[in-house]
């Protein structure tokens, strides 16, 4: 008998795509060898599916029905409305270095006003100089076994290396701003950072829509190194397009005796997706990570972190917050991995989601694997409607029932958004979350 494998057409599709894209990606040689065996990678793994525990409830077979094809190179006309995207986030006094359909813009960045202490290079730039380091960390070999990274590194087209000096404070975050201005297509990026000893930097990351931009697709990853004795605040704000797809992962290295502090929101997409795999791998450091999903109509959003106590003497927090409405489908995924050496550890998650319709749906899977014995580890979830009493309690005094609603919800997600830092960065947060509040019907 003759077996033949068949693959789903969003697998022959992306075939297709990497066939086609080939000669337009950066770099040769070496570095063509790399994505040549990421997407094999991909290939051999194909699109994530239900059966696959870590995407159980993200099945992307399900969700991405076509893949769409890498957009083209922006012109004029596409960075003028991205020019306006920008200026519309309305966040100032960051040092901003903005990716327009997946490609480098240096005439809406700030480069020429970059701290000193920071140097830039993009990653196009620097694989066409078939830069071996970036090479190396292009396949992110810790978590080869998930299918889009292979498939961010097969496809990546542009993105940013920075690299921060030794104790150096910047006084303004590095702000990437990734703008969409095409539709039906993927931009696909990637970009590394890496903190100098003692360095203290703030750092965000926005992901926008240009004015008629729609149904496109958003894989980016960021790829994140903390030195020992440095410090990093990670703001992530996702406002895509309310029909686009948002796949993006981070990968953060903690050194010795440091602290990352992250947030995450998610304000827009039709399907998205964040993953984060953060490893200590110095002793002595601290992880505090929050995140708010705010989802209405069908809308899904994924949040998934695995937290990898490699060594002893670290703290971890995890907190996350959704809110849903009509039947949209949040999802949060929350592993922390105590290692056999790993003793001392201190770490906790909690998960809370308040669902403001009957047929929303929350999934909160908290896990724990602990392998050392002198651990403190704990985690917590739970669902819910918004308390009947206090909504009587706000009405009786004269608030309309949707502005009652609203001051409960900014109190739910109150502890998630106050972690962030930055007074700025925490009033965007804040007015992102009162935007999405006043488009409730």
């Amino acid at each position: 008998m003759n077996v033949a494998l068949v693959k789903p057409t969003t697998d022959h599709a992306l075939g297709e795509l990497f066939a086609a894209a080939r000669a337009r990606l950066p770099g040769s040689g070496p570095v063509a060898e790399v994505r040549q065996s990421a997407f094999d990678n991909f290939g051999r793994l194909g699109l994530p599916h239900r059966r696959i525990e870590e995407w159980k409830y993200t099945d992307l077979r399900a969700l991405l029905r076509e893949i769409a094809p890498l957009a083209p190179a922006p012109d004029q006309a596409d960075l003028a409305r991205a020019a306006k995207a920008v200026k519309s986030l309305g966040i100032d006094s960051t040092q901003k270095l903005v990716l327009v359909d997946g490609v480098f813009a240096p005439q809406l960045s700030d480069v020429t006003a970059l701290e000193a202490g920071v140097h830039l290079r993009t990653l196009r730039e620097v694989l066409e100089d078939g830069g071996n380091k970036v090479r190396a960390d292009l396949l992110q070999t810790s978590v080869a076994s998930d299918a889009m990274i292979s498939l961010n590194a097969a496809l990546a087209t542009d993105g940013v290396v920075i690299d921060v000096a030794e104790g150096a404070a910047l006084a303004k975050p590095i702000h990437i701003v990734h703008v969409a201005t095409d539709s039906g297509t993927s931009l696909v990026t990637r970009s590394l950072l890496k903190l100098g000893k003692g360095a203290r930097v703030t750092f965000v990351e926005s992901f926008v829509a240009a004015e008629g931009a729609k149904s496109y697709q958003t894989h980016d990853s960021v790829v994140i190194w903390i030195s020992d004795e440095a410090e990093l605040q990670h703001v992530r704000l996702m406002e895509d397009a309310l029909d686009s797809a948002n796949i993006s992962t981070g990968i953060f290295t903690i050194g010795a005796k440091a602290k990352l502090n992250t947030f995450n929101l998610t304000n827009g997409g039709n399907i998205s997706r964040y993953q984060g795999f953060i490893t200590f791998a110095g002793e002595g450091s601290e992880l505090t990570t929050n995140g708010v999903n705010l989802l209405g109509a069908r809308r899904h959003g994924d949040t998934t972190l695995v937290v990898d106590h490699a060594v002893p003497h670290c703290s971890s927090r995890e907190v996350f917050r959704s809110v849903l409405d009509d039947r949209a489908h949040s999802v949060f995924q929350g592993r922390i991995i105590v290692r056999p050496d790993a003793q001392k550890t201190d770490g906790k998650m909690m998960t809370r989601a308040l669902l403001l319709s009957d047929e929303a749906e929350a999934d909160n899977k908290p896990e724990l694997e602990i392998f050392a014995d002198d651990v403190t580890c704990g985690h917590g979830a739970t669902v819910g409607a918004l308390d009947e009493s206090l909504l009587f309690y706000l009405r009786a005094r004269g608030l309309p029932e949707k502005e009652a609603q609203a001051l409960l919800i900014a109190a739910f997600v109150g502890e998630a958004i106050e972690s962030i830092v930055d007074d700025n960065l925490r009033d965007f947060a804040v007015a992102a979350a009162e935007r999405w509040l006043a488009t409730r019907g």
